[in-house]
């Protein structure tokens, strides 16, 4: 059984291969078609520019702020003991499907060059009206990139408009330990309130995620007190009333339409009210200690430049997950660089580069793929015309799993990963 099941695969490997390739070819073609005008009119960002003084990174401190333990412990008491991951992914509530049987409109954001050698869907019924966010992964998490005996991965999901509060988040817990099957479980992102009486849904985009640890940290927009929220994921609740309601409802506990809640157990505040808020964010384990990168959020019209900065994590035991922070609880940017892209989606710092995704267009139109430091930038390159526009427009978030060596991401209900080292050898 083990050989047949090691061959069967291999064949669909081989399949998974060739259809990812067949769909590289076909939007290679398309990127052909792009005019001289089109594929040049991105400028050489050149190289970034370190920012030092005092007025350019205290902007970008945040203070921490924890949720009272007893806010979080009088609402564990009320909703039952809290689940692990474990737990989560032994309940799912439906697989993805391999990039060999989505749709070619599905497997259309898939990035040209380089190419995702894992790739797959999201079922259209599941996701319907939510837009696709950031990823993190267990390689995240922990470097021998499992979480306990699991390889998991965590994709971040919004909708809009369905809550006083500007909407819900939510993150799939993804089981990736066979890789010819992923199935996934929704968990409704939310920030207890009423100290700890009730709850209420996170109401912002999910544009940047990491796990790190027991934590996620994740991004929250300016409708939010917080820049980033942190969840501990061994406090994962289960919800006991199905429906669109969030929070305490008459029979029990609702997480609209989900069977899982996460509550926040703190949050890092901006520095005032016009304070730049982390766009995306990621993980960087190749710094001592591991660092937390982020870029700016900007608005689509703007005009530039954009700031990128990190923040060390924590190596006190007693703070594990949480960023450094100083006796007033302020986390302090590390490093502070400034690149003359506009439209950044997505941010990867690894050794001495940064990898930034870039929208040139709508996002339905190609997107661009840069490596830069400070002596200068590199854009992957595809198609006849040599054209920049290779990446995936839809893609909001680079992960990247060290014990792999892959980078993974997510543009429209396509999940992928390809090789970091192929995206350095597709630099012009």
């Amino acid at each position: 059984m083990k050989h047949r099941g090691r061959h069967r695969r291999r064949r669909r490997g081989r399949a998974l291969r060739a259809a990812l390739a067949g769909t590289a070819l076909a939007l290679t073609a398309a990127a052909t078609m792009i005019s001289a005008s089109q594929a040049t009119n991105a400028a050489d960002p050149g190289a970034l520019k370190p920012l030092t003084a005092s007025a350019e990174t205290t902007p970008l401190r945040l203070t921490e702020h924890d949720v009272p333990r007893d806010a979080l412990d009088r609402l564990s008491d009320a909703m039952g003991r809290p689940v692990g991951v474990g737990d989560v992914l032994a309940d799912p509530d439906g697989s993805l499907r391999d990039a060999e049987d989505c749709t070619a409109d599905d497997r259309r954001p898939l990035p040209v060059e380089p190419a995702a050698t894992r790739a797959y869907c999201w079922p259209g019924a599941d996701t319907d009206g939510w837009r696709p966010g950031a990823v993190t992964t267990s390689g995240d998490a922990d470097d021998d990139g499992r979480w306990g005996e699991h390889r998991v991965i965590l994709s971040g999901w919004s909708q809009a408009g369905t809550t006083a509060e500007g909407g819900l988040a939510r993150v799939a817990f993804v089981d990736a330990g066979d890789p010819d099957r992923l199935g996934y479980t929704w968990v409704l992102l939310t920030v207890p309130v009423d100290e700890g009486r009730g709850y209420r849904g996170l109401g912002s985009a999910v544009s940047g995620m990491v796990w790190y640890q027991d934590k996620l940290l994740v991004t929250a927009g300016r409708g939010e007190a917080g820049a980033l929220y942190v969840y501990d994921v061994d406090r994962v609740q289960r919800a006991t009333v199905d429906g669109p309601s969030v929070g305490r409802v008459p029979g029990g506990w609702s997480a609209g339409g989900a069977r899982y809640v996460l509550p926040a157990v703190a949050s890092y505040r901006a520095n005032g009210a016009g304070a730049p808020l982390p766009g995306g964010i990621s993980l960087d384990r190749s710094t001592a200690p591991d660092s937390l990168v982020a870029h700016e959020a900007t608005p689509a019209d703007g005009d530039g430049p954009t700031r990128l900065w990190r923040y060390d994590f924590s190596a006190d035991p007693a703070r594990a997950g949480l960023l450094d922070t100083d006796p007033v609880a302020h986390a302090h940017a590390v490093a502070a660089y400034e690149t003359e892209l506009t439209d950044v989606r997505g941010v990867l710092s690894y050794r001495s580069g940064w990898y930034l995704g870039r929208v040139t267009g709508t996002p339905d139109e190609r997107g661009t793929l840069w490596r830069q430091d400070t002596d200068g930038a590199r854009p992957t390159r595809c198609g006849a015309d040599e054209t920049h526009r290779c990446w995936s427009g839809r893609a909001t978030s680079l992960s990247y799993w060290q014990e792999t060596g892959e980078l993974w991401s997510q543009s429209g209900r396509m999940l992928f990963a390809l090789p970091l080292a192929s995206v350095d050898r597709s630099l012009d």
